[in-house]
């Protein structure tokens, strides 16, 4: 999600057994302390009447905390090794194995990696349509070309931009809208909606005809050159329209637009220069390949071809679409996100609310259809990179520190603790055979083959009612009632800095 790669930091190296051994902190005074946080007592006095710090105040908390032997040693292990490595739980990991009994029936390779990207989004997409190329082509291994979604992704959201500065160009330089806008305009990350858009008027192209290049693999130096232009372009388009405000309105769009063409004509420059110069979308490219019989094919198209002839036929991807859970707005209802795009004019951003048991029957119906589902969570919490496994209790924070965490997710989503930040691909899923209810789900990341087993994480299912945001669903496979809302109901509009407009 964004211009970072989309990663857990947990790479610090392993430690002992005895570093690792924290005794219970969590007790029940514990317990009755973060009970008596939430009630206000009108007459407790405080240290300090004015607020700050004080010595008496710092020497209370201490002389409180120094009688706690257990947060002495706690003391003595933490502050000399990674905190995550030390509270990493044994039984978490035991209990997430890699097993799972409703499974799609291939997992394609390579494994996919955005290296130091955020382009998450778009290897999700591609993960999931290459499942379709593989089948009808007869591929042992197949990767498509997400270097080249990249580059007309970045051009788009280019365009867009100063597009919205001109939309904008009434409002102060200081206004929220404009400053937002501004702040990252280039973002790697994206949404379904905003891959549709590549997929319908860019197609896709196979690796092997757009490559990577250093800057789609480490993209953080191209995203920093392409937004100090876009920036200084913005403002030329904002004093020109102030210049000529009093000239008509019609001949003053055209103008801007004229100016914003050749504005944009540098940021094609930089990046095919960072990039290379990706085939056009109605140019015919030329692939040989082997399939796997190890005979040598041929095909001839265009990328709009190529994506159109290989692609799903059964579930298109075009007529996705997306649910979200955020439960600080009503279930049942449609929403969208006010100035998030990359193609001007194109579809938006539009999500139908529901709740995460419906969310999970959707991923159990896709998989069961042999359809593997994207999905958009926040892949840093309470992650570990190295084994894979996503789970609430990977690391005993509560215990170690003798605390306890209490927010809910409505909550974090509204502290701006948590939102969506990564986007990977559901593949299995693993019911309870006493329960009949899914514990836990297999995930295809992009991370490369070193991260979890094989490139491939666990997800439990308590992890995905806390931090799982987003499940996208074949309209021929979501409910009639999710259909209806998406297709008659009225959208609710967030605004652009709400945590549902943080792109994957």
């Amino acid at each position: 999600m964004g211009s970072a790669p989309s990663k857990a930091a947990d790479t610090a190296p392993a430690v002992s057994e005895k570093e690792a051994y924290i005794v219970q902190l969590l007790c029940d005074d514990e317990r009755e302390f973060v009970q008596r946080l939430t009630v206000l007592d009108l007459a407790a006095a405080p240290f300090s009447e004015h607020g700050a710090l004080t010595p008496s105040v710092l020497k209370h908390w201490e002389e409180e905390a120094a009688k706690d032997l257990r947060l002495g040693l706690a003391r003595t292990i933490l502050s000399h090794t990674d905190i995550a490595s030390a509270l990493l739980s044994r039984a978490a990991l035991i209990a997430d194995s890699h097993v799972f009994n409703v499974s799609l029936p291939a997992n394609p390779a390579p494994v996919t990696n955005q290296r130091s990207s955020g382009r998450c989004w778009l290897f999700a997409t591609t993960n999931i349509i290459r499942y379709s190329v593989i089948s009808k082509l007869n591929l042992k291994e197949f990767e498509l070309s997400q270097s080249y979604l990249f580059f007309w992704d970045k051009l788009e959201k280019a365009n867009y931009f100063l597009e919205s500065s001109i939309q904008n160009a009434h409002l102060p330089i200081d206004d929220r809208l404009v400053s937002y806008l501004s702040k990252d305009p280039i973002s790697d990350g994206g949404q379904w909606d905003m891959v549709c858009n590549l997929l319908e008027r860019y197609g896709v192209v196979p690796q092997a005809i757009f490559p990577e290049s250093f800057s789609s693999s480490a993209s953080s130096r191209l995203n920093k050159i392409v937004t100090l232009k876009l920036r200084e372009h913005s403002l030329i388009l904002r004093e020109l329209a102030a210049s000529a405000s009093s000239s008509s309105s019609s001949s003053v769009a055209k103008a801007l637009r004229a100016k914003k063409e050749e504005c944009l004509s540098e940021i094609y420059r930089i990046m095919s220069i960072a990039l290379g110069v990706p085939p056009s979308a109605d140019k015919t490219f030329t692939w040989e390949y082997y399939d796997a019989n190890d005979k040598v094919r041929r095909w001839e198209g265009t990328p709009i071809e190529f994506y159109k002839s290989f692609s799903s036929e059964k579930y298109p991807p075009l007529e996705a679409f997306s649910l979200i859970n955020d439960p600080r707005n009503p279930y049942d209802a449609l929403y969208s996100v006010a100035s998030l795009g990359n193609v001007w004019g194109a579809r938006p951003v539009r999500y139908v609310n529901t709740s995460t048991d419906r969310l999970k029957d959707t991923v159990l119906k896709c998989i069961k259809a042999g359809h593997p589902v994207f999905f958009g969570c926040d892949v840093g919490q309470f992650s570990h990179t190295q084994s894979g496994v996503m789970d609430t209790n990977i690391f005993d924070y509560e215990n170690a520190f003798g605390v306890t965490f209490g927010l809910t997710k409505a909550q974090r989503l509204q502290v701006n603790e948590s939102a969506m930040t990564h986007a990977m691909v559901i593949t299995a899923v693993h019911i309870d055979q006493a329960t009949k209810k899914i514990v836990r789900f297999k995930v295809e990341n992009s991370w490369g083959e070193d991260a979890g087993k094989k490139g491939y994480f666990v997800m439990t299912d308590k992890w995905f009612d806390e931090f799982v945001y987003q499940v996208v669903v074949p309209r021929s496979l979501a409910d009639k009632d999710f259909v209806e809302i998406l297709d008659h109901g009225e959208a609710t509009v967030f605004p652009p800095w709400d945590p549902m407009g943080t792109l994957a």
